[in-house]
């Protein structure tokens, strides 16, 4: 009744194991490295290690052990293993890395017609046409979310195969055209975007509070993506700013009340350093400013918000109008910089949706980081929308940039003088803070309004 096991089967070889499935099966982890530092295999009795009662079994000689492990599992098992299992280091010291994506050449991309190909022969699939081979590589690049790259997630890509040869039967076809695979990626979409679909209709139906046009001050459309695992999609938000005299600075009211992630609260806490070097050298720093995602019930994180943010607490000290039918993704640093995102490609389309569902001015547009440009992979429809002026992308470099869009006004730049050009957004956002310092120094006294109160009080 003995049996030879894994690494009988595999003595003089290689054997592959799923770190998952060894590190879940009773004993499997520690019997493996025990068989690795002795090299030998031995047949026991697994509930000695137990502590429960040892039945007096046959005890087979051990069997001399040469064999090459390989272990294949994600990232943070291995970090786990690394750090927490001393054995681990010693016993598996070669590390393999593969990467998500690769570059997007010909040569590859023939390599990825040929993929194509070969899984249609070996799982007698019908063949993809030129046009439908196009339709997936763009479709691999969209995954990648880089014109430059293609995504080596293949299983994502087999399932599409499958789908669009299914589609492709339906129809009667003998080969698979562009048209299946589009009907298969809309069919992926429709069965993952339920919770997108019901917060589209909740803007539409009012709801969810969302201006699209016009302008408003302190007020600003951001972007913001929902992941569900399998499904991505963009949330448009409003964000709205409140400022008036104090000396708390910039209370990030997600923080407040506990909903606030740590990289959200490190944009928060950014907007202060850039309020600092741009307007703290000139004048004192009296004021308390208020910032909060409106109409969120759930956690916020990450700082693709951080411009956004700024741009609506500028507007509450200049008190001057933002364009609401502009919505703002991009984080910025204590320079002005605005720094790339993620899921920028997401992020307008969920933003033309909520256009398109409360009906398309041809004003109507997103503002995104210049180095997000790379980065963008966006629906045919979305395409076309901007192709003919119904819909618009704008590019920004630093945050003067998207003041001019969304204000109307020139930014202004520092003159000799030590002050900002009259009549420029700058200069009415120093004029707001010059006059908070002036009020509070008659009331507290000079030697008040420029103290620094680490307090807050």
């Amino acid at each position: 009744m003995i049996k030879a096991g894994a690494l009988h089967r595999a003595n003089g070889g290689y054997l592959i194991l799923q770190a998952r499935d060894v590190l879940t099966s009773i004993q499997s982890w520690e019997v493996l490295k025990r068989v690795l530092r002795t090299r030998e295999i031995r047949i026991e009795n697994i509930s000695e290690h137990f502590g429960l009662v040892a039945m007096s079994t046959l005890r087979p000689q051990s069997i001399p052990l040469n064999v090459k492990v390989v272990m294949i599992g994600n990232p943070f098992i291995y970090f786990l293993l690394y750090h927490y299992d001393e054995d681990f280091r010693k016993l598996f010291k070669i590390k393999s890395d593969f990467d998500v994506e690769m570059e997007r050449r010909d040569d590859y991309v023939t390599k990825m017609a040929s993929f194509i190909s070969f899984h249609c022969n070996s799982q007698g699939l019908r063949h993809f046409n030129r046009p439908a081979v196009a339709e997936i590589v763009e479709y691999s690049t969209r995954l990648a979310e880089n014109q430059d790259k293609l995504s080596t997630r293949f299983n994502e890509i087999v399932d599409l195969l499958f789908e669009a040869d299914a589609w492709a039967e339906i129809d009667g076809a003998t080969l698979v055209g562009k048209d299946h695979v589009e009907k298969a990626m809309e069919e992926i979409i429709y069965r993952s975007n339920k919770y997108e679909q019901k917060i589209i209709d909740s803007i539409k139906e009012e709801e969810i509070l969302l201006d699209l046009e016009g302008e408003e001050v302190g007020q600003i459309n951001a972007l913001s993506v929902i992941d569900q695992g399998d499904y991505l999609f963009g949330r448009p938000s409003r964000i709205t700013a409140s400022t008036y005299l104090g000396r708390r600075g910039i209370i990030n009211i997600e923080r407040e009340s506990e909903l606030s992630g740590r990289l959200h609260s490190k944009g928060i806490m950014i907007l202060s350093g850039y309020l600092g070097s741009t307007y703290g050298m000139l004048v004192p720093l009296n004021l308390t400013a208020s910032l909060c995602f409106e109409q969120s019930y759930g956690g916020v994180d990450g700082d693709s918000a951080s411009a956004a943010e700024l741009y609506a607490l500028l507007s509450s000290l200049a008190g001057v109008p933002l364009r609401q039918d502009l919505a703002v993704t991009g984080s910025i640093n204590q320079k002005g910089e605005i720094q790339p995102v993620g899921g920028v490609s997401a992020k307008i389309e969920g933003f033309y949706l909520a256009c398109k569902a409360k009906g398309l001015t041809g004003k109507q547009g997103v503002i995104i980081p210049a180095k997000n440009k790379k980065s963008l992979m966006l629906k045919q429809e979305v395409v076309e929308a901007v192709d003919k002026g119904r819909f618009h992308i704008y590019t920004i470099d630093t945050v003067d940039d998207g003041i001019e869009l969304l204000s109307g006004l020139k930014p202004g730049k520092l003159t000799q003088k030590g002050t900002f050009r009259k009549g420029s957004f700058n200069k009415k956002v120093l004029d707001q803070l010059e006059k908070f310092n002036a009020t509070l120094s008659k009331k507290m006294g000079p030697e008040a309004a420029g103290e620094n109160d680490r307090n807050g009080k």
